[in-house]
């Protein structure tokens, strides 16, 4: 068990039969009253996030998440089929499961697979990966005094700003959290 006054960012939970992840945490101690921790938690299961206000001596079960990786094989039909690197068990996910987990994974990329008793609730893509552009307007030479962009249009048809200098055929790396461009592969 796991209370309240226990919480840091990254620590999971489980609550109202949801499994929940601790994204900020603040403990307040007003000068009247009892004093409370109020947090950010993200339900791992829908992805929404709530502000919420604990008592500090609230207790919860602690969640073990285990993080499995998975070969990304194919999606068809509203599902995206995976492998496990370890049984090679294949293994089916929604869409709406994976969400917008996949938009920079390319098929035979490993990911991670997130569950917690045996019940799968996720995937977690790599936090960078190499890509190449496959369509952006030339960059002209002299074009600009620093700092300016342009589209690119990626190899899983993601499209993601990136600097003048980078053309159709150069490989790119890419933050899959912010969908950023980080620099040359």
């Amino acid at each position: 068990m796991i209370s309240a006054t226990d919480f840091k960012n990254g620590i999971s939970f489980e609550m109202d039969n949801n499994l929940y992840t601790v994204l900020e945490f603040q403990h307040v101690k007003p000068g009247k009253g009892a004093a409370f921790v109020r947090t950010k938690i993200k339900n791992l299961t829908s992805g929404s996030i709530v502000d919420r206000t604990f008592r500090p001596t609230e207790k919860f079960k602690k969640a073990h998440i285990e993080r499995n990786d998975a070969q990304y094989l194919y999606s068809d039909n509203g599902l995206c089929h995976f492998m496990d690197n370890n049984t090679f068990e294949q293994i089916s996910l929604g869409k709406d499961l994976v969400g917008k987990s996949l938009k920079f994974i390319k098929e035979n990329e490993t990911v991670k697979i997130l569950s917690c008793n045996e019940r799968i609730f996720g995937i977690e893509p790599p936090m960078v990966v190499d890509v190449e552009i496959i369509d952006t307007e030339p960059g002209i030479k002299g074009d600009t005094a620093q700092g300016a962009t342009k589209p690119a249009t990626i190899e899983t048809g993601v499209t993601v700003i990136v600097p003048l200098f980078i053309n159709k055929g150069d490989r790119i790396r890419v933050d899959t959290r912010t969908g950023e461009y980080t620099g040359r592969a």
